[in-house]
């Protein structure tokens, strides 16, 4: 049996891109036999950005909200709120004294603010050892990650081989960064990567005339109804075709290049594709929501079975350190 973790930030509702990108190829990987998949909400990670708690909480039970709307399996895999295990802070203090500071220093996620310290929390310094707490302390084996992410897993590896080198002993071990190259890139309404800090994503769980304004928004050149247009430079194609089948891109690149289709026909289309094509999730998602006692039932089964295997591990490393 493989076992695979993954973190999910607690900042705001998944958009298209999260769902497309991280979302549905985390889900299919836990369907996969002998996968047992263990997804946290890093709402520890979230507090380097996010300081509302009212924000953090209603963005805690849309990531929680969003992975059950589209069919994770709690029975078999684990979905629990990273600080309910307090164990974890505990664990990234006892790595804290075996990170050598250089490894921090040099970390993408320190060094890409590290030009304005004044901005700098030592929450955002230490977020690498955190993180590695995270991983080994429930044994995981792969950790799906985007490229950029790969660094942190090397740091985790690093970390733990240290702590085993000095007892002598195999108390943690070495996870692997499991990178998907076929994960997609999901294009923005603005043609950039989609993506919050941008503000040029889509939200589907939106109500339907908020979710069409959106799709509206969607850049496109100022070519004419009557002209063919070139489907393949087109934010709106883009988008359409990672959710479309072989027939339906198809047709739309018909349309496109034909001539007399519009790009408010284009937008239609993707709005009806997205309404289609997530309807169950978009009401599951909406029924939890408005019910968060379903969620907080859902993620307390987790957090009692991440807390039984995190208090193991904790006493292992306890008794090496002689506490």
């Amino acid at each position: 049996m493989s076992r695979i973790l993954t973190g999910i930030q607690s900042t705001n509702i998944p958009h298209l891109g999260n769902i497309l990108g991280a979302v549905l190829p985390a889900i299919e990987l836990s369907k996969q036999p002998g996968n047992e998949s263990l997804f946290f909400i890093a709402d520890l990670h979230s507090l380097t950005t996010q300081k509302e708690a009212a924000q953090r909480i209603n963005s805690v039970n849309s990531v929680a909200a969003t992975w059950l709307a589209f069919d994770f399996d709690t029975q078999k895999n684990l979905l629990y709120r990273q600080s309910r295990i307090p164990e974890v802070c505990e664990l990234t203090w006892y790595l804290s004294c075996f990170t050598p500071f250089p490894m921090l220093a040099n970390a993408h996620s320190f060094k890409d603010k590290s030009g304005r310290l004044s901005d700098v929390y030592t929450g955002l310094f230490t977020y690498p050892v955190l993180m590695a707490a995270d991983i080994i302390l429930y044994d995981a084996e792969f950790v799906p990650v985007g490229k950029d992410q790969v660094q942190h897993i090397e740091i985790t590896r690093d970390i733990a081989q240290k702590f085993n080198g000095q007892y002598n002993q195999e108390i943690f071990v070495l996870p692997q960064a499991k990178v998907d190259e076929s994960v997609m890139i999901v294009p923005g309404t603005d043609g950039q990567k989609m993506s919050k800090s941008y503000n040029n994503y889509i939200n589907i769980f939106l109500p339907e005339k908020e979710l069409l304004k959106v799709v509206k928004t969607i850049v496109t050149d100022a070519k004419t109804l009557e002209e063919p247009k070139d489907p393949d430079t087109c934010n709106v194609f883009k988008l359409y075709r990672l959710l479309a089948n072989e027939t339906q891109i198809s047709e739309m690149r018909t349309n496109y290049m034909k001539g007399g289709y519009g790009y408010g026909h284009a937008k239609t289309a993707l709005y009806e594709l997205i309404l289609s094509k997530f309807e169950k999730p978009r009401i599951r998602y909406n029924e939890l929501m408005n019910n968060t006692s379903l969620l907080e039932k859902e993620l307390q089964v987790g957090e009692e079975k991440a807390k039984k295997r995190a208090q193991e591990k904790l006493k292992q490393v306890r008794s090496v350190l002689g506490f």
